[in-house]
């Protein structure tokens, strides 16, 4: 039985690492979800302590802010203004009707009709919507290194 437990609290925690990447799979919540599944399923003598899971819920918070502020943060850094935010919000609604090619561009294509529509210029949009390309990704690459930190505690944590 304990190998049951083991398989499916690691197969979560793959699944977690690949919805880092893969959008609408809460990757650090799977990865937190398989360590809590661990403890409570093996008891604290096998499975993770307190602090570990407490740990992983304190980057799983991380990783849902550092997902939330990183196109904004880059967007801004590259002068977007408030036409281009509410642009990207929009792009981003109306790209989840579109799959995975709408969730990426729906965004950059958002805060670039924002920006045309606010009064910017051509260069100036750009711009921004480079920011928000480029802090998408650094949150992206953020939140990769996070779960895999996670998974890196967690195993630290609970092997012999």
């Amino acid at each position: 039985m304990e190998l049951l437990w083991w398989t499916l609290s690691l197969l979560l925690m793959l699944a977690g690492l690949a919805g880092t990447v893969v959008p609408f799979i809460p990757g650090t919540a799977l990865i937190l979800t398989g360590a809590v599944i661990h403890r409570w399923a093996l008891g604290p003598e096998t499975g993770a302590g307190w602090g570990t899971l407490a740990g992983l819920a304190f980057l799983m918070i991380l990783s849902q802010i550092v997902d939330f502020l990183g196109g904004a943060a880059g967007a801004k850094y590259f002068g977007a203004t408030r036409w281009g935010a509410i642009g990207g919000i929009l792009g981003g609604i109306v790209g989840l009707f579109f799959g995975l090619p709408g969730l990426i561009l729906g965004p950059l294509a958002g805060v670039l009709i924002g920006e045309l529509l606010g009064g910017q210029g051509v260069l100036p949009a750009t711009r921004s919507t480079w920011g928000t390309l480029l802090g998408t990704g650094a949150a992206m690459i953020a939140r990769i290194g996070i779960a895999f930190v996670m998974v890196g505690w967690f195993l630290l944590a609970v092997l012999p």
